[in-house]
């Protein structure tokens, strides 16, 4: 075979080879993880967490009950310990429609309502007593936004709400 033909050859077969399959550099979206995965993520950043609760939503709102996990968290520059209330909602649009109840409910256990924190990050509220140290809120911000993924906008998620 001529070098020509070889190169032609060789040519067609790698174009037949690339069209078999589409190759992407990006990565699939990725869809909000579970506790495990928040816990992997916040433990990765320096936060502790311990005497989880499954259901401890800090009131006794029924809807918000079955999305909720107590915890308690400290690390970086947070020194004293900090019950947290995570609700875990099945997508943006259940986050969009029940977020509100949370700081409803946030009221049964915030003891300073001036000092009340909360992070936002769909489908992730997470809510406590505040203040909080500055390096503690970064992390809880950036660990939540990394385990959140897509932000639940598909139809998937964890919460039962």
């Amino acid at each position: 075979m001529s070098p020509i033909r070889l190169a032609v050859a060789a040519l067609l077969m790698s174009a037949l080879v690339a069209g078999c399959g589409v190759v992407s550099t990006t990565p699939p979206p990725s869809g909000p993880g579970d506790f495990a995965d928040i816990t992997k993520e916040l433990a990765r950043l320096g936060i502790r967490i311990e005497d989880v609760v499954s259901g401890d939503a800090g009131c006794t709102d029924q809807e918000l009950i079955p999305t909720a996990i107590g915890f308690d968290a400290s690390g970086l520059d947070q020194t004293s310990v900090v019950r947290m209330h995570l609700f875990i909602f099945r997508n943006h649009d259940v986050f969009e429609k029940v977020r509100g109840a949370v700081d409803g409910c946030a009221g049964s256990f915030v003891t300073d309502p001036e000092t009340f924190e909360s992070i936002d990050e769909s489908p992730y509220v997470l809510a406590a007593q505040g203040p909080w140290a500055q390096q503690f809120e970064a992390a809880l911000r950036s660990g939540l936004k990394v385990a959140a993924g897509d932000g639940g906008a598909g139809s998937g998620g964890y919460g039962a709400y």
